[in-house]
């Protein structure tokens, strides 16, 4: 039997999902952690989860759109929160050379939060829901020639819960976008980043779990600086930057 607060997970396999789970776990909800990668996140679980009843792991995948409403009608409880991290990351250059690889990360980050979203909003009958939340990037903020494919995603997938929160606030359902900097995970393994500004996956789950209020949650002070920065830099500036 399902108590707690319901905690649905999509995209449950990243690093910083993964850090989520445990944190919700600990606060004695119950996280239906949902990813392709069903084997790994049972084993995560098995290691991890003191209490392995409170994680249900369901096979989820963002860009198969025709079958997010089965997946959502087959849910054992319908969430109280709900929380999108699914991503996928190719370097500029090799994105504008292949395009299944582009495409791939507009409807991971993009077209398959929308659709399933989409769909949890519509329900009606789940008077339960309380918060949204999407796992974005400073990379969304603004446009750069060194990242200016993904950093679209992420500004698309932004705007889309920017205009959710609006959309749906009288039904006393909060959003929030989190706004990440580097994080250290497997998704920017290899890749050529700042050791400085590197964040590791558990600081910003606790960002996740107990968010402010406020839209835009940008976790980090160096990240906040950096954000706001970029808001207000003069495109001649921006266009200077890698």
């Amino acid at each position: 039997m399902i108590t707690g607060k319901v905690v649905l997970i999509l995209g449950a396999n990243s690093d910083v999902a993964k850090q989520a789970i445990k944190l919700y776990a600990e606060q004695g909800c119950h996280v239906i952690a949902a990813s392709r990668s069903t084997d790994e996140l049972a084993v995560f679980v098995q290691q991890n989860i003191q209490a392995t009843g409170q994680v249900t792991i369901l096979y989820f995948d963002a860009v198969a759109f025709d079958t997010h409403q089965l997946f959502y009608n087959s849910l054992p409880a319908k969430p109280n929160i709900v929380l999108y991290a699914a991503g996928y990351l190719k370097n500029n250059e090799d994105a504008i050379q292949d395009w299944d690889a582009c495409f791939r990360m507009m409807k991971v980050h993009y077209c398959g939060a929308v659709s399933i979203i989409n769909i949890i909003i519509a329900d009606a009958g789940n008077s339960g829901l309380e918060r949204i939340i999407g796992l974005s990037s400073l990379s969304g903020v603004r446009g750069r020639k060194s990242n200016f494919i993904y950093g679209s995603t992420k500004s698309a997938f932004t705007q889309y819960l920017a205009g959710l929160r609006q959309y749906i606030a009288h039904r006393n359902i909060t959003v929030n976008v989190i706004v990440a900097g580097y994080i250290r995970s497997k998704m920017t393994a290899g890749l050529n980043l700042t050791e400085s500004l590197m964040l590791e996956p558990l600081f910003i789950a606790k960002a996740v779990v107990k968010p402010a209020k406020r839209f835009t949650i940008v976790p980090g002070f160096k990240w906040k600086m950096i954000y706001y920065i970029l808001k207000l830099l003069p495109e001649q500036l921006v266009a200077k930057l890698p």
